[in-house]
């Protein structure tokens, strides 16, 4: 059974970084892509980046395109999500995802399969 555990939340100053891990068990990943989301109070989840287990291939909303970067390490089973020159906008709560097949372009949080509990972000000022 596929397990997802998010480490790295907290609070930080507007313009900091923060780097988000997701440990996953359960089975072996290679044919899966493992995603990042976040939710607001009152929002739905949105899509933030995707990356294909095996190859390592991308993709980014644009709304964090050039600040944030999603990667793995597959000799830990972790993935990560360096989040830098955070805004207040990007308070939310930040769920790990998995999917089985190794396309990144899944941007629904329906068409995932697996989910974390969710890690918080907020600001402090």
């Amino acid at each position: 059974q596929v397990q997802l555990l998010e480490f790295g939340g907290g609070s930080v100053q507007a313009g900091r970084s923060l780097r988000l891990s997701c440990a996953a068990s359960g089975r072996t990943f290679n044919g899966y892509a493992m995603g990042w989301f976040r939710q607001g109070l009152g929002k739905e989840r949105e899509f933030v980046a995707s990356i294909r287990w095996a190859s390592g291939s991308t993709n980014h909303a644009d709304s964090v395109r050039g600040r944030f970067i999603i990667s793995r390490d597959t000799t830990k089973t972790t993935m990560y999500l360096q989040m830098n020159r955070l805004q207040p906008e990007d308070t939310d709560v930040y769920y790990c995802a998995a999917r089985p097949g190794a396309v990144v372009d899944r941007t629904q949080s329906a068409e995932w399969d697996y989910w974390g509990q969710g890690t918080q972000v907020t600001f402090s000022s």
